[in-house]
């Protein structure tokens, strides 16, 4: 292969990782000071083609695959958010425009770009909408990437990650009358009082309540020590939980026991009182 393909090729797997692809690292952190989040306004859904960029059936970054939806309608999804900051500022993303850490925007593994989501912190309840247009992040139970504008405004940047429930938003959506209905609130505020949400981590699923059980054991036996159980469903799937887990820090520090213990970290699950 020349030297122009190979360059084209990393070219190409850079664009497809994006500007998010790591966490917020030390050389990465907010940028001026925004007096009035709750001033910026929501990015507006519209009606727009796919992007030429990021959008292949898969791509791999750090050795693992990633599927890219076919379509964003109805998708609704609750996890962990995190933000990316003046380290990617002005670089390009994986749609191919410029990343702007002051604008509403956001980075999804999977989702089409772009796609509009309306992004709910689970703990103080605040709204935002955001347009995905990167990929990222790519680390163990995060699901979106938020930009330092749009994590402002929804109130994490103190924690850096939040607890968030994300769905799908069109035109039709931001009408004034579906917004008055619920929707995506007032410009982002907290429209009830603060809650405590509990987490677990989602490890395994099986046929047999044996095979789960077994598992269970293997858990005990590698020193996870953190409540596993065995949830039924229907008799027919048994799933292995890792939980409660009371807060983000508990989530981080179970993750990092698994990871440590050679396990799949699985996934998070999130649940409001």
């Amino acid at each position: 292969m020349s030297l122009a393909r190979l360059l084209g090729v990393a070219a190409v797997l850079a664009l497809l990782a994006g500007c998010s692809s790591l966490p917020p690292a030390p050389s990465d952190g907010p940028g001026g000071v925004i007096e009035d989040p709750a001033s910026i306004p929501d990015a507006v859904p519209r009606d727009a083609p796919r992007s030429r960029y990021g959008n292949p059936p898969s791509y791999e970054v750090f050795g693992q695959t990633y599927h890219v939806m076919d379509s964003a309608d109805g998708h609704v999804e609750r996890g962990i958010a995190s933000w990316y900051g003046s380290k990617f500022h002005g670089r390009r993303t994986s749609s191919g425009e410029t990343y702007d850490m002051y604008a509403m925007t956001a980075a999804h593994k999977h989702l089409p770009l772009p796609t509009w989501v309306e992004v709910r912190h689970l703990e103080n309840n605040r709204r935002i909408v955001v347009k995905v247009n990167d990929r990222g992040p790519f680390v163990d139970n995060r699901i979106i990437d938020l930009s330092y504008a749009a994590a402002a405004r929804l109130g994490m940047m103190e924690a850096g990650i939040a607890p968030v429930e994300i769905r799908t938003v069109t035109p039709a959506d931001m009408a004034p009358e579906v917004r008055e209905a619920g929707l995506a609130g007032p410009s982002g505020e907290a429209r009830s009082a603060a809650t405590n949400v509990q987490y677990w981590l989602q490890l395994a699923a099986f046929g047999e309540s044996t095979n789960a059980q077994r598992f269970v054991q293997r858990l005990s036996a590698a020193g996870i020590d953190y409540p596993a159980r065995v949830e039924a469903e229907d008799d027919r799937l048994y799933r292995v939980r890792l939980g409660p887990l009371h807060n983000l820090e508990a989530v981080d520090a179970a993750t990092g026991a698994l990871e440590a213990a050679q396990f799949d970290t699985g996934h998070v699950i999130i649940s409001e009182p």
